[in-house]
């Protein structure tokens, strides 16, 4: 079957797929305000970003350090899983880890960053199951 074929003078083109690509994470941080991230990883109860998120991170980095003006707030979320006030402080615990390894792995100016935690206080799903309560673990970076 032909791919590519020349009639009259024109190209014309059969079988071809488009792939659509991830959100675009700098619209969504610059024109939206508020960009919303599941590719930042921890292990269950613990603080320390795990290696796999550093492509989210990297990106985030790139963003911020091309428009040095701007400043972000990270935002720590949990599902309900556990006590609500450990949950807090383990959502605030997080986004000062994303903070201090964007300054120290990607050399963006933590005085630009600040971090708050919402513990389990802002689902998005029901915490009723596996898939829900990942989606309720999440960092958001919120343009100030």
């Amino acid at each position: 079957m032909d791919r590519l074929r020349f009639e009259s003078g024109a190209a014309m083109l059969s079988n071809i797929r488009v792939a659509v690509g991830a959100p675009d994470i700098r619209n969504k941080l610059m024109t939206e305000g508020k960009l919303v991230t599941y590719g930042i990883y921890f292990d269950v109860n613990k603080d320390v970003v795990k290696p796999e998120s550093y492509g989210t991170l990297k990106e985030i980095a790139a963003i911020l350090n091309e428009v040095p003006d701007v400043k972000v707030k990270i935002l720590g979320h949990t599902d309900a899983d556990g006590a609500d006030s450990a949950n807090l402080d383990l959502s605030k615990r997080r986004a000062t880890s994303v903070k201090a390894e964007l300054a120290k792995s990607f050399g963006v100016n933590a005085d630009r960053i600040e971090t708050d935690g919402m513990g389990e206080s802002q689902p998005v799903a029901p915490n009723d199951t596996p898939v829900n309560k990942a989606l309720n673990r999440r960092v958001e970076f919120v343009k100030l």
